[in-house]
């Protein structure tokens, strides 16, 4: 049977619900084969989610998903495969951690300024880690009562234009491919259907990472209908990028979707997984280029 790869999730490290070593016993419960944890701008998670998988037969790939700003937009770069211990990488990543730190303090201000008091404090106090997002900001606004859900929170006071939204110049998407190819790693677009770029900008965005050295497109992407699978898939063809396929996992309720459980590539895409040599061989951890 072919293994079941899942290359894009989320533990608390960042803005997931589960810690490392829980998120990758639900992968093996799901039938996952290759997991990859990618977390948000940071690596904190990838040790300890390493030694589950050493001990329940998952193959890792230690990841990471890098915020970009690109023609003003967020766009998000996975690095696959990486050596969490690779300098430029750690250091660009800092940098991020840095900018993370004011908009947590910008967007507490802002809602403050709408009459929500102690939002990023509360935001904070739902992290594990390092990384605070809109994510705990949406959670606090929901704990506290101020919105009914997690759309509500984005669609009134999180989301890009809303009242509380802040903006913030990420890496330069250059910068982070170089980041990730620095450390050993293979460059992924994620969800690429998600940003709603016309054809002319998604045009434009392909050509300038694949210059860059990008290496592949998330064809499939729990954000993505099925069409815009298909889409994907030309696209990835069409630019000569390999193709990856990842749940977006951040926590097992709601409307996340289930590790594991998105649709096979098309049978005419290349996997980005192509030169792992994992088909072949019995199951065994994906170090990459991990340092020591």
């Amino acid at each position: 049977m072919p293994l079941i790869y899942d290359l894009h999730s989320h533990s608390t490290a960042s803005d997931g619900v589960l810690e490392p070593a829980e998120l990758v016993q639900r992968a093996r419960d799901k039938g996952v084969d290759v997991l990859a944890l990618t977390d948000h701008d940071v690596l904190d998670g990838i040790a300890e989610a390493r030694a589950a998988a050493d001990r329940l037969g998952v193959v890792l790939v230690p990841g990471v998903e890098v915020s970009v700003t690109w023609r003003g937009r967020v766009i998000h770069v996975l690095g696959l495969g990486v050596d969490t211990m690779n300098p430029p990488l750690r250091q660009g990543l800092e940098g991020l951690a840095e900018k993370r730190r004011w908009r947590t303090a910008e967007l507490g201000r802002r809602l403050e300024e709408l009459g929500i008091d102690g939002a990023a404090e509360g935001a904070a106090r739902l992290t594990r880690g390092r990384v605070v997002s809109r994510t705990h900001f949406a959670r606090y606004l929901v704990e506290a009562g101020y919105v009914r859900d997690f759309k509500a929170a984005f669609k009134r006071y999180l989301g890009r234009g809303r009242r509380a939204y802040v903006s913030c110049e990420w890496a330069l998407l250059e910068e982070a491919v170089t980041w990730i190819r620095a450390a050993g790693g293979q460059a992924v677009i994620a969800h690429p259907a998600r940003y709603r770029l016309g054809r002319g900008l998604f045009t434009e965005l392909l050509e300038a990472f694949k210059n860059a050295g990008g290496t592949g497109l998330e064809v499939i992407s729990s954000s993505h209908s099925r069409r815009e699978n298909l889409v994907m898939a030309a696209q990835a063809r069409r630019y000569g990028l390999l193709a990856s396929v990842g749940s977006d996992f951040h926590e097992p309720a709601g409307s996340w979707c289930e590790l594991g459980s998105v649709a096979a590539l098309p049978g005419d895409c290349i996997p980005i997984w192509r030169d792992w040599g994992l088909e072949d061989m019995p199951l065994r951890q994906v170090a990459g280029n991990e340092g020591a």
